[in-house]
């Protein structure tokens, strides 16, 4: 049996950081039992199945997780991608902690990190990119 997600919002609440253990759990294994989870995140992250249920359960009330029953079990899946939320928390940081400006943001990501042989280029790379398909827009 599937149980079907229930809907979840153009912009999903921010996602703590047990969630988003369990979250990467299910992005690399596609499914999860409450488990299988638990011993993904044994060593990293101990935390009792019953704290696992719990957050599975909340994520699938927000409609980011789904889940069908195989016997007794359920195994779960995510709904939203790694990608989905990775440009959520994006733009809930952009937009909150730097106002909307990019600009800020792309500087306070250069300053405060240590850049790892070949980031520089591909982040030119990117820019590029970005400045092409501008252009490419103005002539239209």
């Amino acid at each position: 049996m599937v149980h079907r997600p229930t809907p979840r919002s153009a912009h999903p609440a921010r996602l703590t950081a047990p969630q988003l253990a369990v979250l990467r759990v299910l992005w690399e294994r596609s499914e999860a039992t409450v488990t299988d989870v638990q011993q993904a995140l044994h060593a990293g992250r101990p935390l009792a199945a019953t704290t696992i249920a719990t957050l599975l359960s909340r994520l699938e009330r927000r409609g980011i997780v789904a889940y069908r029953t195989e016997g007794r079990q359920y195994v779960y899946r995510a709904v939203l991608t790694e990608r989905e939320a990775r440009q959520h928390a994006l733009v809930e940081v952009t937009k909150g902690l730097f106002e909307g400006d990019i600009a800020t943001l792309v500087s306070q990501l250069l300053s405060s990190h240590e850049l790892r042989s070949g980031d520089l280029a591909k982040v030119k790379a990117l820019i590029e990119a970005k400045e092409q398909e501008a252009r490419k827009r103005r002539r239209l």
